[in-house]
C-alpha cells in the first residue's frame, strides 16, 4: 500500500518545522507563475494610454513584483531566504466577455507573469508566486480611483525545474 503523503512542513510528531534542506545537492531552479487582474475596459485604457494620475502603472507593477519575490521569507513563514538571482515580470492582455460584473460593459484581464531563478538546495516557486500577486495587487492599487471593481484571481504555479523532484509544468490553461 502506498503512503499517504506527508506535508515537509510538519514532523513526525505533527510539529510545525522548517524544513532541514542542508543535505540537499545545490541545482539551478526555476520558478514560472502568474495572476490576473480582471478589469473594466477603462482601467486598462488608462494603463495602454500610460495616462494613469499614478504613473506608468506596468513599470511600477513590474518593480513592485521583483521586490515582492525578495521579500517573500519574510512573508511565509517557513520560506527560506534564499538567494535570488533573476526575477522578471512579463504581462499579457486578453479580452474577456461581457459579464453582469462588469455592468454589460467589456472587460480586460491583466496576465501577470512572474520568472524567477536561483542556484540552490530549495525551490524559488514562492518566489514566483510572491512576484505574480504582488505585480497584480500593485496594479489594482495603482487602477483603483477608475475601478474598485476589479478582481484579482488565478494564482498559480505554471512552471518549476531543477531540484529532486524534477521538472513540473501546467497542462491546462484553465
Amino acid at each position: 500500500m502506498k503512503p499517504e503523503p506527508r506535508s515537509t512542513h510538519f514532523n513526525a510528531a505533527g510539529e510545525v518545522h522548517m524544513v532541514d534542506v542542508t543535505g540537499k545537492d545545490i541545482t539551478v531552479r526555476e520558478a514560472v507563475a502568474s495572476s490576473m487582474i480582471r478589469m473594466s475596459a477603462e482601467a486598462a485604457e488608462s494603463i495602454k494610454r500610460g495616462d494613469s494620475k499614478k504613473g506608468d502603472v506596468l513599470a511600477v507593477a513590474r518593480l513592485a513584483g521583483i521586490s515582492g519575490a525578495k521579500w517573500t521569507s519574510h512573508l511565509i513563514p517557513l520560506c527560506h531566504a534564499i538567494p535570488i538571482e533573476a526575477v522578471s515580470i512579463d504581462f499579457d492582455w486578453m479580452e474577456t466577455a461581457e459579464s453582469a460584473e462588469f455592468q454589460g460593459s467589456s472587460a480586460w484581464t491583466l496576465r501577470c507573469i512572474a520568472t524567477a531563478r536561483t542556484t540552490g538546495k530549495t525551490g524559488i516557486e514562492m518566489e514566483a508566486m510572491t512576484a505574480a500577486s504582488t505585480a497584480a495587487l500593485t496594479v489594482y492599487d495603482m487602477l483603483k480611483s477608475i475601478d474598485r471593481e476589479m478582481v484579482i484571481h488565478q494564482v498559480r504555479l505554471e512552471s518549476k525545474s531543477g531540484g529532486k523532484s524534477g521538472v513540473f509544468l501546467r497542462e491546462s490553461s484553465e
